[in-house]
């Protein structure tokens, strides 16, 4: 019988007492089921992305659920190629979304305390309905991620990792959208249970998120809702669409050709991603490399 590979996508927020050992629980259980990808634990809870056959990803979710923190744990399925991640990586960090600030967040057995409201992708429609332009769309993504998918009229900070985020919510660009309603959004959810706090704890006085984010919202909506294009994933797809008729919003960097196609940069010392057309991808690989190389 021929395998089925999937992607499993998921987060738990929660208190660990002992990262180190849920680190190697959480290898052992991995590599025992052929699983690839990577997985990030602290103090605050765990956040993975791993790819494998269908019925090994279920036996890991089965297994992983027993751990009292994490029967409530969103799983996210989307389908895989089997060959998606080059390995396994199981991290212990001081935070399992790095925005610099693991001072400012506090978890109970329920989540993450004080971040903004939840909301379901029916619930986002809700909103803006009712509130129009009083509501504001706040990408949690990296500036890049939004060339080729975004809300529609969403506001798209000018960062290029999640530690850009601070300094970006106190530059005083966004003070004027303080007393809106806020909703901010990301790929599976979890950078905005630690936006939402960050924006609270600086003056950003109604802050939502979308509950699984923008991948629970476009399986609800596809491309019939609010959102527009595609979705840039971190892993060897690099974008996923929801429908089969998704707006190409994203311009080759090139020639302004309609593209959705990230291309690594052919520099090996420059971690930048390129939007190419199919045309100049083919010539693309022998051009020297002029961003500004990441430190």
């Amino acid at each position: 019988m021929a395998r089925l590979n999937k992607i499993i996508l998921y987060y738990g927020f929660t208190p660990i007492e002992d990262p180190h050992a849920i680190r190697l629980w959480q290898r052992t259980l991995c590599e025992k089921l052929n699983l690839k990808g990577r997985i990030l634990i602290s103090e605050h809870g765990i956040n993975g992305t791993l790819g494998g056959d269908m019925e090994d990803l279920k036996a890991y979710i089965r297994a992983t659920k027993e751990y009292q923190g994490f029967k409530r744990i969103d799983w996210k399925w989307s389908d895989g190629t089997g060959n998606d991640f080059p390995r396994l990586k199981v991290k212990v960090r001081d935070e399992i979304v790095s925005f610099g600030a693991p001072e400012e967040i506090k978890v109970d057995r329920h989540g993450v305390i004080g971040g903004g409201e939840h909301l379901t992708p029916e619930q986002v429609n809700e909103l803006v309905a009712a509130h129009g332009d009083d509501v504001v769309f706040f990408d949690g993504r990296n500036a890049f991620e939004a060339k080729i998918g975004k809300f529609k009229n969403a506001i798209v900070p000018d960062v290029r990792t999640t530690h850009d985020f601070i300094a970006e919510l106190e530059s005083g660009k966004y003070d004027d959208i303080k007393d809106k309603k806020i909703i901010s959004y990301c790929t599976g959810g979890i950078r905005c249970e630690i936006l939402s706090v960050l924006m609270k704890n600086r003056g950003f006085n109604d802050v939502y998120q979308i509950q699984g984010g923008i991948v629970r919202y476009g399986e609800k909506f596809g491309d019939d809702g609010l959102w527009d294009g595609s979705l840039y994933v971190f892993d060897d797809r690099m974008v996923t669409d929801f429908s089969d008729h998704t707006k190409v919003i994203g311009e080759c960097e090139k020639c302004s050709a309609p593209t959705n196609q990230f291309h690594n940069c052919a520099n090996l010392q420059c971690r930048e991603l390129t939007l190419l057309c199919d045309n100049c991808s083919a010539t693309y690989s022998s051009e020297a490399c002029s961003h500004e190389l990441v430190k």
